[in-house]
């Protein structure tokens, strides 16, 4: 019972990571209706420079994370601005996927190219110790506690920022029509880069959370976080921002239960098995809804 426990605290923490960076996804979706698969390296991007920052210069661990956070929001935009604005109009959705998934490539290879194929050790940035219950036989993690902190402080933030805000009102207005929003004085172009910066922003946050629970940091870091991260937005419903909370959580706490109890090599296929089954029983997710086309 007390490493089931463990195990449940563990998958929370994972999921809580996952659902940060399935906010970027369902965000853009919702609103751009668009997959930006670039996202995942856009979460290797914010860890680098956090370890550039520390490792390499020196710079204070607060600094580090802010000039993360900027250079990942500006990373964002300039994705939206260079590779995804002039095909928005586009015939077929596939021609942004492909481009989405040069910008990855692209990413992945200038980071090869600054710092090498060799993984780095990462150093965590959560400096306070483990909070142990029951006389010590749960042990949890101070990066553990961080992240499902930070990842409820997001959840709520932004949800408030939706439902408030003049600019989260423009964005639910996007996300029902953009010629309407349009026609109503919305700057439809504003507002899509505006997601892109919330977006990456939050994957620089996932990005140094991820690694400063599992110290290690490669070119190809934000990749399979990425995919899975995606896998948890369809799970939950992609285009809503609860659903990508419940779709992190689930799907962290089945991939850490499948490690424990089945096999750590059958980890990832068990978490593409459940995009499957959901596909086939729920298309649209567990909060997701079926929109009516109007012919």
């Amino acid at each position: 019972m007390i490493s089931l426990i463990t195990y449940l605290i563990n998958g929370i923490s994972l999921g809580s990571v996952y659902a940060i960076i399935a906010l970027g996804y369902t965000m853009v979706y919702g609103i751009a209706k668009m997959l930006n698969f670039a996202h995942g390296d856009v979460i290797m991007v914010g860890s680098f420079t956090v370890f550039w920052g520390i490792s390499m210069q020196g710079f204070n661990p607060v600094l580090s994370v802010l000039l993360s956070i900027a250079l990942c929001i500006t990373l964002g935009i300039t994705i939206e601005f260079i590779a995804y604005r002039p095909l928005r109009g586009a015939a077929s959705s596939l021609v942004v996927l492909i481009t989405a998934i040069g910008v990855s490539y692209f990413l992945q290879n200038i980071a090869l190219l600054i710092f090498g194929a060799n993984t780095k050790s990462f150093t965590s940035l959560i400096n306070f110790g483990p909070v142990r219950l029951f006389e010590g036989q749960i042990i949890i993690s101070g990066e553990t506690i961080a992240t499902i902190i930070t990842c409820l402080i997001i959840m709520v933030c932004l949800t408030l920022f939706i439902k408030k805000t003049k600019p989260g009102q423009a964005m639910l207005a996007v996300s029902e029509d953009k010629g309407a929003a349009q026609l109503m004085g919305i700057n439809v172009n504003g507002t899509i880069t505006l997601t892109f910066a919330i977006g990456s922003g939050l994957a620089a946050i996932a990005g140094i959370l991820l690694c400063s629970a599992y110290p290690s940091l490669s070119p190809y870091t934000g990749s399979m976080p990425g995919i899975k991260a995606f896998i948890a937005a369809v799970f939950g419903g992609i285009g809503s921002i609860p659903g990508a909370l419940i779709g992190g959580i689930l799907l962290g706490v089945i991939e850490i239960l499948g490690r424990a109890y089945i096999s750590s090599q059958m980890a990832d296929v068990i978490v593409f098995m459940v995009l499957i089954i959901v596909l086939l029983v729920k298309p649209t997710g567990i909060l997701g809804r079926k929109l009516q086309e109007k012919v």
